[in-house]
Parts: structure tokens; C-alpha cells; sequence
């Protein structure tokens, strides 16, 4: 397998470098501190065609495949993990379903306008007592005249304070085991739907996300997206792999950013008459956190590869998520401690990447949830 970028690939990921030092590494401590969603750097990349990467041409998309969108998003993640975080979740699962399931009103009025960042997006499926287990999902939606009401909470809803419309998994059949899991589309001007409080985090501060409510909202039947009641799950199940390449993705970003950091730092840090990187304490340091971004980036490239030639990759995504999110949290972490005092400090970026890195541990399936996917793949 060779993981040599093609001349369009590596075009691709200069395009989005510059796009983020040149705006938004100069903006990313201010985006971060204001806690304020990054409107004007989301719109930015609607005009850049970020958020329609992987659609299709005909529906205003690029037609590229998941290696490029990866590549691009590591960028962005690089510059800001909250703004990275608002992009990859309206460029998948954002917008996916509509763009699978939903019909011709919905693609032309709510799908398209997305791909130019006119719209956002956001999905509903944790809830206070249902994460990793899908069937602890309690929301529920009852058929009635017309359409179907939806009653229950959701918490954990990325961009849920400035998103447009709600992608929302609800059982159907009663709120145990024996109901359906099935998917909606639910407006923000929907009576009924209410954004409740916000969730405010140890990182990603300019990420918004909140609860939101289903306080008897009603939804009509051309906002069902699923073609069968029930259909959820799999519709779901297909997009994991994906999740879990471009959470690797993001991981690398800033697994990246830090590691520069802690390199300038040491270049330019004297201490008893020279820079510490000629300690050979600081030297094995920056050596243990190339190698390991290293490992990572050839791992999530390897997932993105199999996704986009069709293959298996269903463990190999798993596998990336895991490794390249545990050694990017490892990297800020080394990064903070090549800093010292530094690190701590508020002026120099590594005490964000820190914090923000954890955002990716838990997207896509936390480390011990992706551990039981692959020993299962491992044992069968």
C-alpha cells in the first residue's frame, strides 16, 4: 500500500494550510476565550467547499472521498479543534441523513444551503442515561394524524445553540427495548423543540452544544427520514467507520499543532548557556512524540484508504481512532511538559491543545467502547 499523497491530495491539504495560518491560527486564542461559535470562519470554509467535500457534484458537493476530506480536517484541527469540530459534524453527521434520506424539498431547502455553510446542522442522539448504548435511547415518537410527536431530552448535541435543524434518533413502539429506533428531521421553528442549557466544557470552548428538548414536538411525515420505521441503527452503523477515521483525523491536527509548539519552544528556550532541545531529556521527548504521530498518521491514512476503495474497514477505523486519539492526548500532554511553567500558561497555545484534545477521546466511541469493537473483530 503506498500512503504517498497524489498531486490533487497534497494540493488539497496546502489549500486548507493556508486557509489556517492565514486565518485562523492568528484568530484561534481570541475564538477560544470569547467562547463565541466562529461564524465568520465557518462561513469561510462554506465558500471554500469544505462542508460539500464528499457529496456528490450533481448536489453541489466536490465528489471526493474520505482520504482528501481527512487530510483537509487535520488541518483545520491544527488551527482550532472547536472550529474543526463545528465543521466535521456539519459536513457528516450534520448532513448525511438528508443527504441519504430525505426528499427533494428537504436536499433543495435545508441540504444544499448546509454545503454552502447558509444552514447548520446537528444530530440528536445521547441522552442523559443512553451514550454508547443506542438502545438506552428513551425518546420517543408516537404516529398521530398527519405526522408523529416526539417527546424526550437530549444532552451532548454539538451546535445545538446555532443550528437550523435537528437530525433526531427516537424509538417508535415504546421507549424500551422493543421499540424501533427510527430517524427524523426535526426544524428549529418546530413547536416543541426546545435548545436548553448550555453544556459548558473543559476545552473546545467555542464549540457550542447544549440539551435540547422534545416537549410534545410535532413532526410531519415527510420529515421521517427513515424509509422503514426501524431503520435507524444500520443507517447509523454505516456512518462509525467514517466517524471514527475523521475523529483520528482531528486527532492528528492537534497532536500536530502541539507537537510544533514544543519544538519552536525548545529551540528557542535557553538554559544553562543553550537551547534545551540540545538536552538529551528534551531531545527524546520530541523523538517519542514524532514517532508516535507518526504511527497515528499511517494508521487513520490506512482507514481512510480501505473506506474509499471499498474494502473492510470497519476494525482498522476503530483501531485508528483509538490509537491516534490515545497518542495525541500522550503528544499535548509531552508537548505541556517540554513547556514547563509555560505549559500552564495561558499565553502559549499548548494549554489549549491539552484541553482540547480530550474532545477527541470521546467522539466516536470512547477508548474502551472501541477496545471491546476490536477484540470482538480480533476474536471472530
Amino acid at each position: 500500500m503506498n500512503f504517498e499523497l497524489s498531486d490533487d491530495q497534497r494540493a488539497i491539504r496546502e489549500a486548507f494550510a493556508r486557509f489556517v495560518d492565514t486565518r485562523v491560527v492568528p484568530q484561534a486564542a481570541a475564538i477560544d476565550e470569547a467562547h463565541a461559535f466562529p461564524r465568520e470562519l465557518f462561513a469561510e470554509l462554506g465558500r471554500l467547499g469544505f462542508f460539500g467535500m464528499r457529496y456528490p457534484e450533481a448536489l453541489g458537493g466536490s465528489g471526493l472521498a474520505l482520504p482528501e476530506f481527512a487530510l483537509a480536517l487535520e488541518e483545520i484541527a491544527r488551527g482550532s479543534m472547536s472550529l474543526a469540530g463545528a465543521a466535521a459534524m456539519q459536513s457528516l453527521m450534520g448532513t448525511k441523513f438528508l443527504q441519504l434520506l430525505g426528499n427533494a424539498d428537504i436536499v433543495e431547502r435545508l441540504f444544499k444551503p448546509a454545503l454552502s455553510g447558509a444552514k447548520i446542522g446537528a444530530i440528536c442522539m445521547t441522552e442523559p442515561g443512553a451514550g454508547s448504548d443506542l438502545g438506552g435511547i428513551t425518546t420517543t415518537a408516537t404516529a398521530v394524524d398527519g405526522g408523529w410527536r416526539l417527546r424526550g431530552r437530549k444532552t451532548w448535541i454539538t451546535s445545538a445553540p446555532v443550528a437550523d435543524f435537528f437530525t433526531v434518533f427516537a424509538k417508535v413502539g415504546g421507549s424500551g427495548p422493543e421499540g424501533k429506533l427510527t430517524i427524523f428531521l426535526v426544524e428549529r421553528d418546530f413547536p416543541g423543540l426546545v435548545v436548553g442549557r448550555a453544556i459548558h466544557k473543559m476545552g473546545v470552548w467555542a464549540l457550542p452544544t447544549s440539551e435540547v428538548a422534545f416537549d410534545d414536538c410535532f413532526v410531519p411525515d415527510s420529515h421521517r427520514l427513515s424509509r422503514e420505521v426501524g431503520d435507524g441503527e444500520q443507517h447509523l452503523r454505516k456512518t462509525l467507520a467514517e466517524i471514527r477515521v475523521i475523529t483520528g483525523a482531528m486527532a492528528l491536527g492537534v497532536a500536530r499543532a502541539a507537537l510544533d509548539e514544543a519544538r519552536r519552544y525548545a529551540a528557542e528556550r535557553v538554559q544553562f548557556g543553550k537551547p534545551i532541545n540540545r538536552f538529551q531529556a528534551i531531545q527524546f521527548k520530541l523523538a517519542e512524540m514524532a514517532t508516535l504521530l507518526a504511527s497515528a498518521e499511517h494508521m487513520v491514512r490506512h482507514a481512510a484508504w480501505l473506506h474509499a476503495a471499498g474494502r473492510p474497514h470497519h476494525k482498522e477505523a476503530a483501531m485508528a481512532k483509538l490509537h491516534a486519539t490515545e497518542t495525541a492526548a500522550t503528544i499535548c500532554d509531552q508537548a505541556a511538559r517540554v513547556l514547563a511553567s509555560y505549559g500552564y500558561a495561558m499565553e502559549y497555545p499548548v494549554q489549549r491543545y491539552l484541553r482540547d484534545v480530550r474532545f477527541t477521546l470521546i467522539g466516536g466511541g470512547t477508548s474502551e467502547i472501541l477496545k471491546l469493537i476490536i477484540a470482538k473483530e480480533v476474536a471472530s
